[in-house]
C-alpha cells in the first residue's frame, strides 16, 4: 500500500495528494538541524494565518530584556534535540516504531485522527472494539497493520472549559507522557504524535502545544536512552508555526536561545513531570507549635502502675494543637440548622409583596453555593435514572441551534405548557437533564410567547425554585433569554422576577416583538418553530409586506 518517498519530496514536509508514501526519519530534519534553523518562516503559509498573534518568542521587541542571572529551566541539551523532528504531515505515513492516534474514549473509528483507520486497514478498528475503551488522559497500544509503524498508540485527549484549566493541562500532559511510557514498555524506540488536541474539544492550540513540549522534554530529561526520536507532526501551516516559536524555549539550540527563554517562558512551567502545579492543593507541613510543658510534682517512676491509664492531659494541651481557621470551617450541624430556620421565619413573617400581588410565594431565604450543588446533584441523579420521555414528546422544551454569534440554543414554547396535563415535579428534572449539558459553557434561550396567554402557567415561587435547582452555573452562563410576542402581563411577571427573585438573570430578558427580528439574534436555519407561531406573528403584526413560504416556513420581505 505504501510506497518510499524521494527525500527531496519528504525534506519540506508537505505531503502529497494520496498520501501513500512511507517517510523515513533520515528524510525528516532534526531539530537542531540547520535547515529547520534557518526557516522560521514557511513558503506555503496559510494566508489567513495571522503572524501579529503569533510573533516570535526569539524576537526582542526593543530592548531585550535581560535575564537578571536567573538560571534556565530548560538549559540547552543537545542530546535531547538530536531526538527532536518537526514534520509536516501525517504521522502514520513515518517508518516509526509507533504512531499516536487521538481518539475518544469508546475508540471508534469516527473520532479517531482522520485518515488513519483509512491508511491502517479494517483490523485496526477491530482490535480497538477489543480494548474495553480507554480512560482520558490514558493511552492503549495495538498493532498497526498496514501502516509503515509496528504500534499505534490511542490516547484521549481531555475537553477544555477555562474553569478547569488546570485539570484540563494536567489531562493533556498525562497523555503525551502516558504514549512515551507505553512507548518504553513495549521496547520500541521511535514515535511520531501529532496535535492530541482537537478543535472540537475546544482546546486553544498554543496552550496544549506549550504543554506538549515541555512534558516530552521533561520525559527525555529521565529517559533520553531509552528514546532515539519523538516526531512532532503537524497538519496545518498554523500548528507548524506555533511548535516553531515554542520549542526554542524548551528545547534551546544554543546559549542564546537559552538566555532569551528566559525571559520569554511563561511563569507556569509545570513540574518535573510537566504538569502544572497547583499551589492551593500542596500539602502544608508545619512544625507543631513548642510548648514548654511543666514537669509534674512527682516523678513517673513513683506512679502506681495501675494507674498509669488514668492519668489525663489537660485539654488545654490538645488545644494548642489546634488550628483555629480549619476549626472555623467546622460549624456545629445544630446551629446550621437554627441559622436556617431562623432565616426561614424571617423571610415568611415579613410583608411578602409578590404574593400580595398575585405573583406567587417566592419568599424563603437564599440557598448558598454548596446547597444549590447539592439540590442541582440530586435532581440530576434521579434525572438520569428516570424516563421522561413522555414529557420530551410535549414538545415544551427542545434544542435548537446556535445563535449568530456560535452559542448553543435552548427553545421554550409556552402554548405547549399545559399545566393541568403536567406533573411539575418530573418536568423540573426534564429542565435540569436537558439543561445540563447546556450550562457548562455560554447558551443562549429563545421563548415563543405566541398564544401561551392562553394557557395557565406557574407562579413565580415555581420558577424561583427551578432556578435555585439550575444553581449558579446557568445564571452565570446564560448569554440572553429572547422573548418572542410578549405580552403586558409577560413583562409584568418578568419585572418582579427581576425585583424579587434574581436581577442578574433575568435583566438578560430580550423582548422581540416580531420573528424577522429575532432572526437577527438566532438565524432561522438554527430554529425549529411550530406553525401556530408563524400565524401568531402575522396576526398580531399584521403580515404587511410579509410572505411566508408554507413548505419550509420562512418569512420573505414581499417584493
Amino acid at each position: 500500500m505504501y510506497r518510499p518517498v524521494a527525500t527531496a519530496a519528504a525534506t519540506g514536509g508537505v505531503p502529497t495528494d494520496n498520501g501513500d508514501y512511507v517517510v523515513t526519519l533520515d528524510q525528516v530534519p532534526r531539530w537542531n538541524d540547520a535547515e529547520i534553523r534557518s526557516s522560521l518562516e514557511y513558503e506555503n503559509e496559510d494566508p489567513s494565518f495571522s503572524k501579529s498573534f503569533l510573533s516570535d518568542p526569539l524576537t526582542s521587541h526593543g530592548e531585550e530584556s535581560g535575564t537578571n542571572g536567573l538560571a534556565s529551566r530548560f538549559p540547552v541539551d543537545h542530546e535531547i534535540n538530536s531526538k527532536i523532528y518537526l514534520w509536516r504531515g501525517q504521522p502514520w505515513n513515518l517508518e516509526v516504531d509507533a504512531v499516536v492516534n487521538s481518539t475518544n474514549e469508546n475508540m471508534d473509528e469516527v473520532h479517531s485522527s482522520q485518515g488513519l483507520h483509512a491508511a491502517a486497514g479494517p483490523g485496526l478498528a477491530e482490535e480497538c472494539a477489543t480494548l474495553g475503551g480507554c480512560r482520558t488522559g490514558m493511552a492503549k497500544v495495538t498493532n498497526a497493520y498496514d501502516l509503515p509503524a509496528r504500534r499505534v498508540i490511542h490516547t484521549v485527549g481531555p475537553k477544555y472549559a477555562v474553569k478547569y484549566h488546570s485539570a484540563a493541562e494536567n489531562a493533556l500532559s498525562h497523555c503525551y507522557r502516558s504514549c512515551l511510557e507505553l512507548l518504553i514498555e513495549n521496547g520500541l524506540r521511535s514515535i511520531a504524535m501529532g496535535c492530541i488536541y482537537t478543535e472540537a474539544k475546544n482546546y486553544p492550540r498554543e496552550p496544549a502545544a506549550h504543554v506538549a513540549i515541555r512534558t516530552v522534554r521533561r520525559l527525555l530529561e529521565k529517559q533520553k536512552d531509552k528514546i532515539t526520536a519523538v516526531v512532532f507532526c503537524t497538519s496545518t501551516s498554523s500548528d507548524t508555526e506555533i511548535y516553531k516559536r515554542l520549542l526554542p524555549l524548551y528545547l534551546p539550540r544554543d546559549k542564546h536561545e537559552e538566555a532569551v527563554a528566559i525571559s520569554k517562558l511563561p511563569a507556569d512551567v509545570g513540574d518535573e513531570n510537566g504538569e502544572t502545579i497547583i499551589h492551593e492543593r500542596k500539602i502544608r507541613i508545619k512544625p507543631l507549635p513548642k510548648k514548654v510543658i511543666p514537669k509534674p510534682s512527682q516523678s513517673p517512676a513513683e506512679v502506681p502502675a495501675s494507674d498509669v491509664g488514668l492519668v489525663q492531659r489537660n485539654s488545654s494541651y490538645l488545644d494548642t494543637y489546634l488550628d483555629p481557621a480549619f476549626m472555623s470551617l467546622m460549624k456545629d450541624p445544630d446551629q446550621r440548622r437554627q441559622e436556617q430556620w431562623e432565616k426561614t421565619a424571617q423571610a415568611q413573617g415579613g410583608w411578602n409583596c409578590a404574593k400580595m400581588l398575585g405573583f406567587g410565594d417566592i419568599g424563603g431565604p437564599p440557598l448558598s453555593a454548596a446547597e444549590e450543588y447539592s439540590l442541582h446533584s440530586r435532581y440530576l441523579a434521579k434525572a438520569n435514572s428516570l424516563n421522561l420521555s413522555e414529557i420530551a414528546e410535549m414538545k415544551i422544551l427542545y434544542r435548537g441551534g446556535v445563535d449568530s454569534e456560535g452559542r448553543p440554543v435552548m427553545v421554550v414554547v409556552g402554548a405547549h405548557f399545559l399545566l393541568r396535563c403536567l406533573e411539575l415535579e418530573r418536568f423540573i428534572l426534564y429542565v435540569v437533564k436537558e439543561f445540563e449539558p447546556l450550562i457548562q459553557k455560554p447558551y443562549t434561550i429563545v421563548y415563543f410567547h405566541s398564544a401561551a396567554s392562553l394557557q395557565v402557567q406557574p407562579d413565580l415561587g415555581w420558577m424561583r425554585r427551578l432556578q435555585q435547582i439550575l444553581g449558579r452555573k446557568h445564571q452565570r452562563n446564560l448569554h440572553a433569554i429572547y422573548v418572542l410576542h410578549p405580552t403586558f402581563h409577560l413583562k409584568t411577571a418578568i419585572f418582579a422576577l427581576q425585583m424579587f427573585v434574581d436581577k442578574v438573570v433575568w435583566k438578560k430578558v430580550v423582548y422581540v416583538d416580531r420573528l424577522l427580528q429575532q432572526f437577527k439574534y438566532v438565524p432561522r436555519e438554527q430554529l425549529t418553530i411550530p406553525d401556530f407561531v408563524f400565524q401568531h406573528d402575522i396576526e398580531v403584526n399584521g403580515g404587511k409586506g410579509l410572505i411566508v413560504d408554507p413548505r419550509t416556513k420562512y418569512i420573505y420581505h414581499r417584493p
